[in-house]
């Protein structure tokens, strides 16, 4: 039998860079958009980076600003960004059986750089590699993340600083679904996958009269009910045809 793949990890590095370079064609103008934003809702240069550093996570910020700017109650803005970012749970579970073996610092470091492309880019690199040794899976980690992060940060810096000076016929708001279609369309590959994407839509607009977006709550958890049902229902069949 052929021995374990030799490690390359500044093979594996570049890998990842490339693999998460396509990403930026998105990810410049929502960060670009949530730096304006966010100064156009009253926060300082300081305050915008503070925040965009510290959460990483676009989605999460751009929900959260918007429930400030409505004057929601503080739990409010925490629950729901929280629910916006349970599928960060759902990413560290399946990244699990590849990386949970790392010391405890340097899984901390991916749990904070863990995000929609990185996860995106790192699933399927795995999937088609699954013998790969930790320090290359590390590697390839850390490599779908150091094209993101940094221009993330200076895009959100150059967004707060020209503010208003972006023409609004840029529409910079596009980045926004567009990254998420770009990055969810690929993994929607089981009947599980179709049936949790379609009642996240369905509930979500058909709860979108609730107030502070919390309509997002439900949705949430009705999505994941309802993947995790079909999944059941489908193992117990393939079960019975089995017997």
């Amino acid at each position: 039998m052929p021995g374990p793949a030799p490690s390359a990890p500044h093979k594996a590095l570049l890998r990842g860079m490339l693999a998460s370079a396509p990403f930026l064609v998105v990810v410049v103008p929502f960060a670009v958009l949530f730096g304006v934003v966010a100064t156009e809702a009253g926060l300082d240069l300081l305050q915008v980076m503070a925040f965009s550093v510290a959460v990483f996570a676009g989605a999460s910020q751009f929900t959260a600003l918007q429930l400030m700017q409505d004057q929601a109650p503080t739990a409010i803005v925490l629950a729901t960004s929280l629910a916006v970012n349970l599928r960060m749970g759902m990413y560290s579970a399946a990244l699990t059986p590849h990386l949970g073996a790392l010391p405890l610092g340097r899984r901390t470091l991916v749990s904070f750089f863990l995000v929609d492309q990185s996860y995106a880019a790192s699933a399927a690199e795995y999937e088609r590699r699954p013998d790969l040794p930790l320090a290359d899976k590390l590697a390839f980690f850390a490599g779908s993340v150091l094209p993101i992060a940094p221009l993330w940060y200076a895009a959100t810096w150059s967004g707060a600083v020209l503010g208003t000076r972006i023409p609004p016929e840029y529409a910079l708001d596009f980045a926004v679904p567009i990254t998420f279609i770009a990055m969810l369309g690929p993994m929607l590959r089981t009947p599980a996958h179709w049936a949790a994407a379609l009642m996240s839509v369905v509930a979500a607009l058909a709860l979108a009269f609730l107030p502070y977006g919390s309509g997002l709550l439900v949705a949430a958890v009705l999505a994941m009910l309802t993947g995790a049902a079909v999944e059941i229902a489908l193992d117990r069949r393939q079960g019975q045809h089995r017997a």
